[in-house]
């Protein structure tokens, strides 16, 4: 089968945690045999900020892991319908410009013979509604939501059954337990953002890591000068980006992680734990995590993790996690079983063959390599 994915970015992952699904995705569909093309845009936001972060030299990890990887780039104005020439399947990610989001939905319509999926994995259709309802979405067979609760959204305008939950997932390839001679306070991989979660940083990181005596080591991008002055005030030790490649090894030298929820995937889109619980139970860590409901059953909290539901609570988790050997030990094992069951690339992608069979546009499906 011939595929072809619209990426905001597929060599950059500076602030754009979409691109870890979709590189172990598409690394899982080459393995399978099947012809893999993607494209993103040639001034995209988060290459254009990784390069300004740090050079060229910021997209080896990405080369070196994913050899078997690349992606075109393209223009507005460029020839849409030349880059789907001869595709079984299109997918767009919802990071995409509206007009190309547009025209790929018009060449649907005329008559195109490709199955074409919208692929949504964020809260926009929640917290900036009318950016969403811009896209033009008449032409496509159907979406791919990252949650049930934002395949619901989708369901309310009308989508009904061409709508699927469609989770992210570890890239069991990259995402595994490493060796490591330390094993040391507790890691934090995740961006500052807008500000929308700093109470819950402070409450359920900072502090409960002071509080347990713990090292606190933070990676991420986008904090600004306040945001690290709070770091600071906490002992925490900031070391800016990290390629996401570089993910396992930086778990594999913690004792421990966190993982602090976005407050839309709290409330008004519960049961989406985003990507970084997956690869963070992939990669052998112990998981403590703030309040958010796990409404789709997809782990087993007080097994694979242990939820705190305040930041007392969230330090004395901590402080088990670190005095317990056996409980960490239980802890890794556990979750790495569900994610080896339920929740890797490979799971996701016969999930996608399953939706095109149902579509009824599966030219065929690979077999693992």
């Amino acid at each position: 089968m011939k595929i072809v994915y619209f990426t905001h970015s597929l060599s950059s992952c500076w602030n754009h945690g979409n691109a870890h699904f979709v590189r172990g995705v598409l690394s899982e569909l080459i393995a399978r045999g099947h012809d893999v093309r993607a494209y993103e845009p040639v001034d995209s936001w988060s290459l254009q900020n990784l390069l300004a972060d740090g050079g060229e030299d910021a997209l080896a990890p990405y080369r070196a892991s994913y050899p078997e990887l690349s992606s075109d780039t393209y223009a507005a104005g460029d020839d849409v319908a030349a880059m789907v020439d001869g595709a079984d399947l299109v997918i767009v990610h919802e990071w995409n410009a509206h007009d190309l989001v547009a025209a790929l939905g018009a060449l649907r319509k005329a008559g195109a013979p490709w199955t074409l999926l919208f692929h949504d994995t964020h809260h926009r259709i929640v917290s900036l509604p009318h950016e969403m309802d811009a896209y033009d979405l008449s032409g496509y067979d159907g979406v791919l939501a990252f949650g049930e609760t934002l395949s619901e959204q989708y369901r309310a305008r009308g989508w009904g059954k061409r709508v699927w939950t469609w989770h992210e997932a570890a890239d069991t390839r990259r995402f595994r337990p490493l060796d490591s001679d330390t094993h040391e306070g507790v890691v934090w991989i995740g961006n500052w953002g807008d500000g929308e979660r700093t109470r819950e940083i402070e409450d359920y990181l900072l502090r409960p890591a002071q509080a347990a005596s713990l090292p606190l080591d933070i990676y991420g991008v986008r904090y600004p000068d306040e945001a690290r002055a709070m770091l600071a005030r906490y002992g925490a030790h900031y070391h800016g980006w990290a390629p996401n490649a570089r993910a396992p090894e930086i778990f594999a030298q913690a004792l421990a992680t966190v993982h602090v929820p976005r407050n839309y995937y709290r409330t008004i889109l519960p049961g989406i734990p985003t990507i970084r619980v997956f690869e963070a139970l992939a990669c052998g860590i112990p998981l403590a995590s703030a309040p958010w409901e796990d409404s789709e059953g997809l782990f087993r909290p007080g097994q694979d993790f242990l939820y705190a539901s305040d930041g007392e609570q969230m330090a004395d988790v901590l402080a088990r996690i670190r005095d317990d050997a056996d409980l960490r030990a239980s802890l890794i094992a556990s979750g790495l079983e569900t994610i080896a069951e339920r929740h890797t690339c490979a799971h996701r992608v016969d999930e996608l063959m399953t939706i095109l069979d149902t579509l009824g546009t599966n030219p065929g499906v690979g077999v693992a390599a």
